[in-house]
């Protein structure tokens, strides 16, 4: 029987239905502007710090560290272009969203030096000889927290840690892919980036977590809101809505283990495909290569059988091959054959027999296609 497979939850996700319901409560009772001085006005910016404190005592940070954005685009180009120090160096990895890379680029051609942080045989920062980078010139080390496509989990409590002995130093990570998938830390990140379309909410709308201490320039100026740091009205319906998605996260990471083994399990008979996340990365991300195939044709193939699979970050660059799978195998082969399977609690058994079931018949064909 031929069915629906939604299996690119890295990429994105469907709004949940209490989120949708609640958004649509907000926009017909709390729609008038939370900065008028008037009763309305006053009731949608109540709701919006009730939906502060929720989100804020999820990462165990005061009300005034969250800075609402657009996304975690947007929160990474504040970070990077926003920075106030004295230094030109910006550490980072070669594992990073592309809206990291973008705002490093611009701050190249600003006089900036971007340096790279060794990644030791399993792609995760090497702590030491991060370090042993760091000078008087270091403004900032932005390092992911778990990377999109394989799904590295870099460890960003002992980086943080590390990084406390430089107090001229500002540690950022983007926690996109981790919110709600592990558990995370931020007592020692002074920054950290979110969006809400990765957490069952809307697109449009995320959080750049910011540290009391952390001055940075904002990138948008002019028009009250719920911070200094992001002018324009505050987004109501947006605010609540991720606040309301945040109510529904669930600790226990134990029921997409046993879906990410079971997919493991049954890739090992074949011979030919190649398990590219490693024990370092969280099971809501696994990336396979299917050695001498174009991921694109793979892709496809999945597609007209109605899975839906990503072949690489669906915001990275045009390349060919994914760079992150390259970055840790050094093997182009292998990296233009990668596809990523993502996966989230609202995946059931069922889809991903059928996904199995449909993988086998690749595989039976495999001669045969591209």
């Amino acid at each position: 029987m031929l069915m629906e497979v939604y299996l690119d939850y890295s990429a994105t996700t469907k709004v949940d239905k209490e989120v949708l319901d609640y958004f649509n409560y907000v926009c017909n009772n709390f729609y008038a502007n939370p900065n008028s001085n008037h009763d309305m006005g006053k009731k949608c910016n109540d709701l919006i710090s009730s939906s502060i404190s929720n989100i804020c005592n999820y990462f165990n940070i005061f009300s005034d560290e969250i800075i609402f954005t657009s996304g975690a685009s947007e929160s990474n180009n504040t970070v990077l272009k926003g920075i106030c120090s004295s230094g030109n160096e910006i550490i980072t990895t070669k594992l990073e969203h592309s809206s990291i890379y973008g705002p490093c680029s611009y701050l190249q051609n600003k006089g900036y030096k971007i340096i790279f942080a060794p990644l030791d045989e399993n792609g995760i920062v090497d702590i030491e000889k991060l370090e042993k980078l760091i000078n008087d010139n270091t403004c900032l080390v932005s390092i992911g927290c778990v990377n999109s496509e394989i799904g590295l989990r870099q460890p960003i409590e002992e980086i943080g840690l590390m990084l406390k002995k430089y107090p001229n130093v500002l540690f950022h990570s983007d926690i996109t892919q981790a919110v709600s998938k592990t558990d995370i830390d931020l007592s020692n990140v002074d920054m950290a980036s979110f969006s809400g379309h990765k957490l069952f909410c809307f697109k449009g709308i995320g959080g750049l977590i910011k540290k009391r201490n952390v001055k940075i320039l904002p990138l948008i100026n002019g028009g009250k809101s719920t911070t200094v740091y992001r002018s324009g009205t505050p987004q109501t319906e947006l605010i609540c809505s991720l606040s309301k998605a945040f109510d529904s996260f669930n600790n226990d990471y134990s029921y997409v283990h046993e879906l990410n083994e079971k997919i493991k399990k049954h890739l090992s008979k074949y011979d030919n495909i190649l398990i590219n996340s490693n024990e370092y990365c969280i099971d809501n991300v696994l990336n396979i290569s299917f050695i001498g195939k174009d991921s694109n044709v793979v892709q496809k193939y999945f597609a007209d059988h109605s899975i839906y699979v990503s072949t690489k970050t669906a915001c990275s660059s045009d390349t060919s091959y994914s760079l992150c799978v390259y970055e840790l195998y050094g093997d182009k082969d292998r990296a233009s054959s990668s596809i990523r399977i993502s996966l989230s609690y609202k995946t059931t058994t069922d889809e991903i027999d059928y996904f199995l079931n449909i993988l086998d018949k690749l595989m039976e064909e495999y001669d045969e296609i591209g």
